[in-house]
């Protein structure tokens, strides 16, 4: 990523910030601001929830000290950074990191971030136990030893107050599963519990809501779309629902990986009718391109492999290699992906049967 216009050595922080953080995350570059200042956008990738920082803005008159941070009107009530020091000669003293700020030191905005984001999770951790709900207070002291658990409470004008919970599942490295691996950040599966907050402990509390949510990267191997989360049912808590819902997605994770295999062999099936790809997905097999031809004229075939294959086809596509449109643009078949098709043909019958029902369309 290009971080043209700003200063070098803010330039090597949010680099570093990008390739070491934890997590995938995604900054912008000023668009809106005046040209006094430097403003960074910073969107947390676990969208069910966590700190939003909106703003990091960086002062151009005064480039070498530390940058502002602006939150969201969501979170007015944290207040991480207190000054500690009185105001003298335009010092302002913090007891925090930003005492210690050094703009030569690339590793501060990472380091900055990253104490802002625990802080944050322990001032939201706080707020939760302070709430007067029985149930809660009970699922609280039932998977507090979790380790990575994150709890937020929210509330608005229009909306009653409720208990977000992010639980970790499964403790498995995912990426060590996958020969050849290209992602940087570990892969994650959480489950997000929503709790309406009330006073009394029911007798017969509604189920909370339940959504699966993962890090991006992972819909490259397993969607969680496509599952299918175990009923909740009456009486039962978190520590009851976790283990047979972990259990049944080690499962499914780990047939996810064997199922590269079968389509890495569904591709292989394909050279001897196409001949060897142009160009092919080599760790996760859910892409591959071949130059073909029926007589004079001479076309690509892009195969779209879904993370359902053998239970779900292909898509296919072909595209001219000879014919474009006025616009510059290389003339391309609608996605075929609706044809006769069985999960229990060989990979060999695959590959001729959706030749036969894909070429003549073209």
């Amino acid at each position: 990523m290009s971080f043209d216009g700003f200063p070098p050595f803010i330039s090597a922080q949010l680099h570093y910030l990008i390739n070491h953080f934890p997590e995938k995350i995604k900054v912008t570059p000023p668009t809106h601001i005046p040209p006094s200042f430097f403003q960074i956008v910073h969107f947390n990738q676990r969208k069910y929830f966590g700190l939003e920082l909106g703003d990091i803005i960086y002062n151009a008159e005064f480039p070498l000290a530390p940058p502002d941070i602006i939150f969201g009107p969501e979170d007015e009530d944290f207040h991480p950074l207190h000054m500690t020091g009185s105001v003298g000669e335009g010092d302002l003293k913090f007891g925090n990191i930003l005492c210690d700020w050094n703009h030569k030191d690339p590793t501060r905005l990472l380091a900055l971030i990253q104490e802002l984001r625990d802080q944050y999770m322990a001032y939201q951790k706080k707020r939760v136990g302070e709430v007067d709900d029985d149930r809660l207070t009970f699922e609280i002291s039932t998977i507090c030893s979790r380790e990575g658990i994150e709890m937020q409470i929210s509330s608005g004008a229009e909306k009653p107050e409720e208990v977000k919970f992010a639980v970790p599942l499964m403790d498995m490295n995912i990426n060590k599963m996958v020969h050849g691996c290209p992602w940087r950040h570990p892969q994650k599966i959480y489950l997000q519990v929503i709790y309406p907050v009330g006073k009394k402990y029911a007798s017969t509390p509604s189920p909370p809501r339940l959504k699966l949510m993962s890090t991006t990267e992972l819909g490259a191997l397993f969607t969680i779309e496509d599952v299918k989360l175990p009923s909740w049912l009456d009486g039962m808590c978190m520590a009851e629902y976790l283990p047979h819902l972990e259990e049944s997605l080690q499962k499914q994770v780990v047939e996810s990986v064997s199922l590269i295999d079968i389509r890495r062999r569904f591709i292989e099936s394909l050279t001897p009718l196409l001949g060897r790809p142009l160009e092919a997905d080599p760790v996760f097999c859910r892409k591959a391109t071949f130059l073909a031809s029926s007589g004079s004229f001479v076309f690509l075939v892009h195969f779209l492999i879904s993370t359902q294959f053998p239970k779900q086809q292909p898509a296919v596509m072909l595209q001219s290699s000879q014919h474009i449109s006025p616009q510059g643009i290389p003339k391309k078949s609608p996605l075929l992906s609706e044809y006769p098709w069985s999960p229990r043909w060989e990979a060999s019958q695959m590959a001729e049967r959706i030749l036969r029902v894909s070429l003549p369309s073209f």
